[in-house]
């Protein structure tokens, strides 16, 4: 298949695909006589599972040692796990930082009851207006 046709399989962009073959996450595709890209099924799969990772916040250097440990099916899985739950531990962390940063804004845009921006304690809390 055609880089177009992988990328609309795959909901990727053709220049993405692109920067996983110079990367060296994507193997590179082999060539028509036309000079094409004529990428394989075994492409599909591996961007498939790229794309997934990324979704699930895996960093490009996780999303290599991934690749690589799945090349090695009889392998324990700790290393997996182990890969998992480093992510499962910054999502929460990001969860925590999220949250005090909802209520942070919450607090903010209750306690601004101004009718101009000069009055505005939000304007004022961020230091624009509080005599700085």
């Amino acid at each position: 298949m055609r880089i177009g046709e992988l990328a609309k399989a795959t909901g990727t962009k053709a220049e993405t695909i692109r920067y996983y073959e110079r990367e060296g996450i994507l193997p590179a595709a082999d060539r028509t006589d036309s000079n094409y890209r004529d990428y394989a099924d075994d492409h599909l799969v591996t961007l498939t599972f790229v794309r997934r990772a990324r979704e699930l916040g895996f960093s490009m250097a996780q999303v290599r040692e991934l690749l690589a440990l799945s090349d090695h099916n009889e392998k324990p899985c700790q290393d997996v796990d182990r890969l998992v739950q480093q992510q499962l531990t910054e999502i929460k962390r990001k969860i925590v930082d999220l949250t005090a940063l909802r209520d942070e804004l919450g607090q903010m845009l209750r306690s601004c009851q101004a009718d101009k921006i000069g009055e505005c304690h939000i304007i004022g809390s961020l230091g624009r207006h509080a005599g700085v």
